[in-house]
């Protein structure tokens, strides 16, 4: 019989709960010994609960009984969840956790300590929800040199800016519907200003490439400013605006994490990804890509995350060592945005009729850059596919400012 414990009893604890006696006999197989729910802490009284005889207001209670062998961290925040798993793998008690605040913050010393005391601290559900990443990234794909992690990590974000060009929406319009249906909370900053994409990319990027990524390094731009206009004009260019967070790894070793919309082709699996749904694509020299989809998101769906580590602790008598990166003490190895080369996505202040023609835009914007470089014009926006550094973006932008065209807006553009 192992013994576990659930701290948090919101949306994603509670999904715990449920699905874990909904379950129980499958999960009980899965893990290859009969389980018990042991506690649940929680400052809340649920009295009409029917596990009301489980809550407890203290930790103290959860770390004094010596049966419980898996703490699950349903809480969010990074404190006092960081404190109270600290305390669990002190103890050598494996924890299993969806915040992807403290992962991203803490997730260096957790790892530490857990190594140090031989049991696990897991984090499955902190970046995809349901969707398997964490796993895959350092056990399936452990064979390959990881060159470059990019996906869509944050569904409220997707979903408004599918809204916008689906349904004609504008960006406050689309909001408001989300928040309505319960993808966007009342104060939508984490999600629509990149926080929450930001803090996962951290994750996936520290995991890749062994070294503690934090957020505060991170270049990281919401899509507040992306307008009806620039959605109608990714998509006359055969494409799609999405909120991308990506990590890539460059020439002299350094990594470069950024959160920002770009524009996404649609010969590009991800530009497909709609509504809710997340979506990540990991590029190997031994695999090209490959592509992690599904609900990133909600009660049940992180539940399963959850749930799935609590079964990995529980079969697991060791460390794994293999999921585990390190705090170099600085963050030297991380490379600025403005070092990123990419395409650029232009689109034009002025009407179509004042463009005066697609193909002086793509005259002036070969010109400019380079000749063999196949630019694309569509009424009032232009797209350039190929990777620019800086320095030639900044000319194209210069060139077109000189010639009378004043750019509304521009975006990188994401790999084909």
């Amino acid at each position: 019989m192992k013994k576990f414990a659930v701290l948090g009893y919101g949306t994603v604890g509670s999904g715990v709960v449920e699905l874990f006696y909904k379950n129980r006999s499958k999960i009980e197989e899965k893990a290859g010994t009969q389980m018990e729910l042991g506690y649940i802490l929680d400052l809340r009284d649920f009295p009409d609960s029917p596990y009301a005889e489980k809550f407890t207001k203290s930790m103290d209670t959860i770390l004094a009984d010596a049966e419980i062998s898996v703490v699950a961290e349903c809480m969010g925040g990074v404190e006092p969840a960081f404190s109270y798993l600290m305390q669990c793998l002190q103890r050598g008690i494996s924890v299993a956790t969806s915040n992807k605040e403290l992962i991203a913050q803490k997730g260096a010393e957790l790892l530490a300590v857990a190594n140090a005391h031989n049991c696990n601290c897991f984090f499955e559900a902190s970046v995809g929800g349901a969707i398997p990443i964490i796993r895959p990234l350092h056990r399936c794909l452990a064979a390959n040199s990881i060159t470059e992690i990019y996906g869509i990590l944050n569904g409220t974000t997707n979903y408004i800016l599918n809204k916008m060009l689906t349904d004609g929406m504008t960006f406050e319009d689309a909001l408001a519907k989300a928040q309505k249906h319960g993808y966007a909370e009342r104060e939508p900053s984490a999600d629509v200003d990149g926080h929450d994409a930001c803090r996962k990319i951290c994750i996936l990027a520290s995991l890749a490439f062994g070294k503690h990524v934090y957020p505060a390094s991170v270049y990281t731009k919401g899509i507040r400013e992306i307008t009806l206009d620039d959605a109608a004009a990714a998509d006359a260019l055969k494409g799609a605006v999405k909120l991308i967070a990506m990590v890539r790894q460059l020439d002299d070793g350094r990594i470069l994490p950024a959160v920002m919309p770009m524009f996404v082709p649609y010969t590009n699996m991800i530009s497909r990804v709609d509504g809710v749904f997340n979506c990540v694509e990991v590029c190997g020299d031994a695999i090209d890509r490959a592509y992690f989809c599904g609900r990133g998101a909600g009660k049940l769906p992180t539940a399963s995350a959850v749930m799935g580590d609590i079964i990995e602790a529980i079969k697991h008598n060791q460390t794994v060592f293999s999921q585990n990166w390190v705090d170099t003490g600085t963050q030297d190895f991380i490379a600025g945005v403005d070092e990123l080369n990419c395409g650029m996505f232009i689109r034009f202040a002025q009407d179509a009729d004042t463009v005066k023609s697609s193909q002086l835009i793509s005259e002036l914007l070969a010109e400019q850059s380079h000749n063999d470089i196949p630019v694309t014009a569509v009424k009032n926006a232009a797209l350039i596919p190929a990777a620019l550094t800086k320095q030639e973006r900044n000319a194209v932008l210069d060139k077109l400012n000189a010639q009378g065209f004043e750019v509304s807006h521009w975006m990188p553009v994401m790999e084909a």
